[in-house]
């Protein structure tokens, strides 16, 4: 097997709007190497947003809504004598991008029935407006962080 490299350090800007957190995501979408796929789905999702946002530029409509889907704090388990704690921790920047996209594509894997273009594009329009279910996500993450605030003493 060959040796994993951190994909941040080879990855190049996509095509069409030169950005490397749309390429990011990107490959995160695609399945089973089809990239070519993947890249009609997300260029098809930013005209139907671009078509829905005509004052502004579908970019920056989908990098604000990974912006908005990002969480600030999460839990992690601690064990501390025997007990696990759930402590609120910060979450570093490269994490904060990679769960903010995860948690698009789980939102829009979880609908069914529509094509994959449309669900990216409401889910990315919902994020942008700070509602939708990657949206949810994080509330909830942030909540637990919040309601476990007790035990932040043990984040060392």
């Amino acid at each position: 097997m060959g040796k994993i490299t951190a994909s941040r350090t080879s990855l190049r800007p996509d095509a069409k709007f030169n950005s490397l957190l749309l390429s990011k995501f990107v490959n995160c979408l695609m399945y089973d190497g089809k990239k070519s796929v993947a890249l009609n789905v997300v260029y098809d999702a930013l005209d139907i947003i671009a078509s829905k946002f005509p004052d502004q530029e579908s970019i920056e409509v989908f990098t604000q809504a990974l912006e908005n889907v990002k969480p600030h704090v999460e839990v992690r388990s601690k064990r501390v004598g025997g007990a696990s704690y759930q402590v609120p921790m910060q979450v570093n920047r490269n994490r904060q991008q990679s769960l903010a996209i995860r948690w698009v594509l789980e939102a829009i894997r979880g609908k069914k029935g529509r094509p994959t273009a449309e669900k990216l594009a409401e889910e990315l329009m919902a994020a942008y407006r700070r509602e939708g279910a990657a949206m949810t996500k994080r509330e909830n993450t942030h909540r637990m962080a919040d309601a476990n605030k007790a035990f932040a003493h043990f984040a060392w």
